[in-house]
Formats: structure tokens, C-alpha cells, sequence
């Protein structure tokens, strides 16, 4: 069954390297247009559905700023 994931930034510690978003294979990553965090840059956060929990954002992230959260996608039913 295909994984479906979600992740979270924490705000506070986002640089806007954007590491994260050169290497999400699914290109669903980008800087917020509109917020700031504290430091004044524009945090990471995800900008479409499609998200496997495949953890690379989290592992090339200097900072340590995206925990990544991974669940099983529901079975279809069978007719």
C-alpha cells in the first residue's frame, strides 16, 4: 500500500535555505508568500496534497526544522 505523509515546519527554526524544496521528489514544498517567521524569512510549508512521508525534507534540513509524519493509505474497497 502507498504511504501518504504530512510534514510540519517549525517556524522558529526555518532559514528558507530551501534544501527541503530543491529535494521533495514531489515538488509539493515551497516558502510561504505570505507569513514571516520570527528571523523575517519565509517559512517552508507544503502547497499541495500528495505528500508520501518520504522523510528527505527532514534529513537535509540544517536546521532540524521539519518533523515528517507518515500513515498508510485507507485500502480501497473491493466490489
Amino acid at each position: 500500500m502507498p504511504l501518504k505523509g504530512r510534514i510540519e515546519v517549525n517556524e522558529y527554526y526555518c532559514k528558507a535555505c530551501g534544501l527541503c524544496i530543491e529535494n521533495c521528489p514531489q515538488g509539493i514544498i515551497a516558502l510561504s508568500t505570505d507569513r514571516f517567521n520570527a528571523k523575517g524569512y519565509h517559512p517552508a510549508e507544503l502547497i499541495e496534497a500528495g505528500c508520501t512521508g518520504c522523510g528527505i525534507c527532514a534529513i537535509v534540513c540544517p536546521e532540524a526544522a521539519i518533523t515528517v509524519y507518515r500513515t498508510l493509505k485507507d485500502k480501497p474497497e473491493k466490489a
